[in-house]
């Protein structure tokens, strides 16, 4: 058997392990709600999920940009972004990944070994994240913002490595890529996209940057499963948003992979680093605003 058919045979039965418990989560929420509220989502959290998912298949992550509409609109908790985030684009993810792993060639050992690392990383990180109050993810996931930006500013003005020619890894080179890898995916649970980080590991270990697209997709489709089931477990994560994002984001991968292909993307991605600086500078003022109202209630008479 081939190992990429291996692969997406062990993607098939994480996925549907992840749906299962989703579904089952989803149905005690429902019980749960005397309040009876409407626990689809509108269609504006449904065109959020299409629009990010499309960018993210042409070039675009689609962790920051969702972070970044969701802090400006107000539509998801601070504490409830990273699981939400996770869950919500675990199944959009893993059809990408499904379509370019088999369309892009990659090295087996070096892609199944730096796949295995970010699951591990996400395994690890994901119960963290989870237990962490308030004021802790609005910092924890600002900063990864602030990385993000300048990440996709550096691209723009064409300051990350250009890569070599390899399609594989060996020796040190793999041995960086794994440990790497395994800090991304722990990363990836709190917020910061595994794309542009992994591009540049990569790229400076001298592999082709064509065959860093089925490491990174490969890989956030393994470590995503594994994460979301951990937050979902902790129902630390927003149902009707992240479920926005599964509905619209998949029908959004599968229009920019067979239809759209390629668009002329510069504009919209310097457009994208002035709201993720936005909503970085949002996201680490509340954690500020937080500790100053902490800050006031301890100093109370009795408090």
């Amino acid at each position: 058997m081939k190992p990429v058919l291996i692969l997406f045979i062990a993607l098939g039965v994480l996925v549907i392990a992840f749906v299962a418990l989703w579904i089952a989560a989803a149905r005690r929420s429902a019980r749960r709600d005397s309040e009876g509220r409407r626990k689809w989502p509108d269609a504006v959290q449904i065109l959020i999920g299409f629009v990010v998912n499309f960018f993210d298949t042409l070039g675009i992550g689609n962790f920051a940009t969702t972070t970044s509409v969701f802090k400006l609109r107000k539509m998801v908790p601070d504490e409830l972004m990273p699981g939400t985030l996770n869950v919500g684009h675990t199944l959009p993810v893993v059809t990408e990944a499904l379509i370019y792993i088999s369309i892009i060639e990659v090295d087996t050992m070096t892609l199944i070994t730096m796949i295995a690392a970010s699951v591990i990383g996400a395994w690890f990180g994901a119960p963290i994240v989870a237990s962490w109050p308030r004021r802790a993810i609005q910092i924890g996931l600002g900063s990864v913002l602030v990385a993000a930006a300048a990440l996709m500013l550096a691209s723009q003005l064409q300051l990350l490595p250009i890569g070599g020619e390899s399609l594989k890894l060996g020796g040190v080179g793999l041995g960086v890529g794994i440990f790497g890898s395994f800090w991304l995916g722990a990363l990836m649970t709190l917020g910061l996209g595994y794309y542009a980080p992994c591009m540049i590991l990569v790229s400076m270990l001298g592999l082709n940057p064509k065959a860093a697209f089925p490491i990174m997709m490969g890989a956030c489709a393994f470590l995503m499963p594994v994460a979301s089931m951990q937050f979902v477990r902790r129902e630390k994560y927003s149902l009707r948003p992240a479920l926005g994002l599964t509905l619209g984001g998949i029908p959004g991968v599968l229009l920019a992979a067979f239809v759209v292909t390629s668009l002329p993307l510069d504009y919209v991605r310097w457009l994208v680093v002035c709201v993720v600086i936005y909503a970085a500078s949002a996201m680490l003022h509340s954690a500020f605003v937080e500790r100053a109202r902490a800050a006031t209630a301890g100093s109370r008479p009795g408090a």
